[in-house]
């Protein structure tokens, strides 16, 4: 296997450990990403807290059972290509061509190997042979095309569009061999292949509509009742031998926080990523479940600014919100303590990341008024929208406390979860908004081609600049690695800093909460569910 261009980052890994006593966490609902297994409290270092069981490996893997996950907000069909906090199931029933592991080096899956030509100009893949959709037809390259043109067409939300429209040639040689042509090099085509999910061509139409959920993966749709959930039954033709160990999984739709912990106190459900940050002291309590993180994902909260609302086109006043809001208050107070506060989107683990950068706007009340006085404010009233599920609320209210006391008055603006991502999709947002984003995580230059709030192009605070478009598509085309790739990342930092239209608040890694009797669950970089190797224990 040979990948000449471009590479992947090579950071070590960053994991961390959740740990038991007196601590929260909060999965938001838009985009927040993990590595390829989570870090539970079994195996953390001396003194970090009570030992639990979830990363064990237990018992020999046992066959059957159902396992049911608890999901705060429902399947949307219409968003199918996009990722978002309704991507948990994908995995479950589709594939993608290529899954990165904790270093961000890709690995096979219905791609088997690859090589990059030298000029980057193009990439040939070895496809899986012997695979099946759901309703028995073989795959082919056939369908690696479909996917990709898919992705292409303005009509899907797909955060990756801009990767797949690279992608203007395709030659095949046989049913397991293409070869993909582009306009120009990327180095980001492995995030494309990573969240690019392969679906049956001839009936994607039901697909989006709800209708029909026909992929290659582990599971098979059996049944999806709106605003209740999804029933799936194991795919006994699956191409890896020997699995999916578990006869169906059930996503139960619990949007209320309390009924959602005692369904996993109860053992109704043995798995839930949904688990609001004040919440979780409680499951450290319980002697049947398990806290484990996804320490090296890129999920953060942050303070989006619609910069055509007056006087937000200032950027003076976007900054005075920066230095307003206190990042280590939300992280100890609404997070738990969990996570890390930064006014940069990148986790540790990515090449981006700089310490500078991350405590570029600390808590300073004072100068954010300083800088509204000399914009010529003492007082503003904003609207404040955000998802109407207990943590994202938490966060809403903590940043409208901070910014009361600098003289910005917010008014919150509840939403439900498919609202705010059409919403943040069609750049048709308020003033301010609260949300989480991914997509830092894997290469930097995808934040900035593909992320809804970052879109060079076409972001939701619809902030545009030449030199930030010319920048972002720099870094987008040159190696991975190197001396320009480095500047390149900081002058796309700089640019968030200075302009502030997405104002970051926090870094946090999806929170995985289960039965210790589950095992073998992992998530990959956009947060699909992957439920290959998982069981539940006797």
């Amino acid at each position: 296997m040979t990948e000449s261009y471009p590479s992947t980052p090579t950071a070590p890994t960053r994991r961390t450990t959740l740990r038991a006593a007196g601590g929260g966490a909060l999965l938001l609902g838009l985009g927040l990403t993990g590595c390829r297994s989570a870090v539970s409290e079994s195996e953390a270092p001396a003194g970090q807290g009570k030992a639990g069981e979830a990363g064990k490996a237990g018992a020999e893997p046992r066959r059957g059972g159902t396992l049911s996950v608890a999901v705060n907000a429902d399947f949307t069909p219409s968003l199918l290509f996009a990722q978002s906090a309704q991507s948990l199931q994908h995995r479950l029933i589709y594939n993608t061509l290529t899954r990165y592991d904790d270093r961000l080096k890709p690995q096979p899956e219905l791609a088997t190997s690859w090589e990059y030509a030298k000029d980057g100009r193009s990439i040939t893949l070895a496809l899986r042979t012997g695979v099946t959709f759901h309703d028995g037809r073989p795959f082919t390259a056939d369908d690696v095309i479909f996917a990709v043109k898919n992705l292409q067409n303005p009509l899907r939300a797909a955060q990756l569009r801009a990767t797949a429209a690279a992608v203007t040639g395709f030659e095949k040689r046989g049913d397991h061999e293409l070869v993909l042509k582009l306009a120009h090099p990327v180095n980001n085509l492995f995030d494309l292949f990573e969240f690019m999910i392969i679906t049956d061509r001839q009936s994607v139409e039901e697909a989006v509509a709800g209708k029909k959920l026909i992929g290659t993966g582990p599971f098979e749709l059996t049944e999806w009742r709106p605003g209740s959930g999804l029933s799936l039954t194991r795919n006994e033709t699956y191409w890896n031998p020997g699995r999916p160990y578990l006869d169906g999984v059930e996503l139960r739709v619990v949007p209320q926080a309390d009924a959602l912990l005692s369904s996993l106190r109860t053992g109704q459900s043995q798995l839930s990523f949904s688990v609001p940050g004040k919440n979780l002291a409680l499951v450290a309590a319980s002697p049947e479940l398990a806290i484990s993180e996804y320490a090296t994902g890129g999920g953060a909260v942050y303070l989006g600014v619609n910069t055509t609302v007056a006087p937000l086109n200032d950027k003076t006043v976007r900054q005075a919100l920066a230095w307003g809001v206190d990042r280590e208050r939300i992280l100890k107070q609404v997070l738990g303590g969990y996570g890390l506060a930064s006014a940069t989107p990148w986790p540790k683990s990515s090449p981006a990341f700089t310490e500078a950068g991350r405590t570029h706007y600390t808590y300073n009340p004072g100068k954010a008024r300083e800088l509204l006085r000399s914009a010529g404010h003492t007082r503003l009233d904003l609207p404040l929208l955000h998802i109407n599920l207990p943590g994202e609320t938490a966060v809403a209210e903590a940043v409208q406390y901070d910014l009361r006391q600098i003289g910005v008055h917010v008014t919150l603006q509840p939403t439900d979860s498919a609202a705010a991502q059409k919403n943040l999709i069609s750049q048709n947002m308020p003033a301010l908004w609260t949300m989480s984003h991914g997509f830092a995580q894997v290469q930097p230059s995808t934040l900035a081609v593909s992320a809804y709030p970052f879109n060079e192009a076409k972001n939701t605070s619809k902030y545009r600049s030449a030199a930030y478009t010319k920048v972002v598509r720099e870094a987008w085309t040159t190696p991975a690695d190197g001396a320009r790739a480095n500047t390149l990342r900081q002058q796309i930092t700089d640019t968030l800093l200075d302009e502030a239209f997405i104002i970051d608040l926090a870094i946090r890694g999806a929170v995985q909460v289960s039965a210790k009797k589950l095992h073998g669950v992992t998530l990959n970089k956009f947060s699909y569910l992957n439920l290959d190797d998982a069981y539940l224990a006797g």
